[in-house]
């Protein structure tokens, strides 16, 4: 099991590598699972924004395609509304970024990364 530790401006993370879903919450009760929802590609990085830059990669490790890693936050200002972006693994090792994509952390209980989509529910 990995686990990281991720801090931004007020928001603070938690991220453990699982072959499934351990705990299931919403953003408002600071729990999330990042999904990497492709078939053949390794993400390498999970970045944020919340307006003050962009935050380290959450992810200690690589995610397979298929895995999930659970997400618990903080945030004392109540800033829900965070720009994502993922990077993947290039054919030379290298890190390859996706667009950004704003989304509600509050709202998310999963948060769906594909070929260069982010989507959440």
């Amino acid at each position: 099991m990995k686990t990281t530790c991720f801090a931004a401006g007020a928001l603070t993370a938690l991220l453990t590598l699982t072959g499934t879903v351990l705990a299931q919450g919403t953003g408002q009760e600071g729990i999330f699972a990042i999904h990497n929802d492709t078939e053949a590609n390794v993400l390498t990085g999970f970045y944020t924004n919340d307006g003050s830059g962009w935050s380290d990669n959450w992810l200690d490790g690589d995610l397979d395609p298929g895995e999930v890693a659970t997400a618990e936050f903080s945030d004392e200002t109540g800033y829900c509304e965070q720009t994502f972006q993922a990077g993947w693994l290039d054919q030379d090792g290298g890190e390859v970024l996706d667009d950004p994509i704003d989304i509600d952390i509050c709202e998310a209980s999963n948060v769906y990364i594909g070929d260069n989509e982010i989507f959440f529910d």
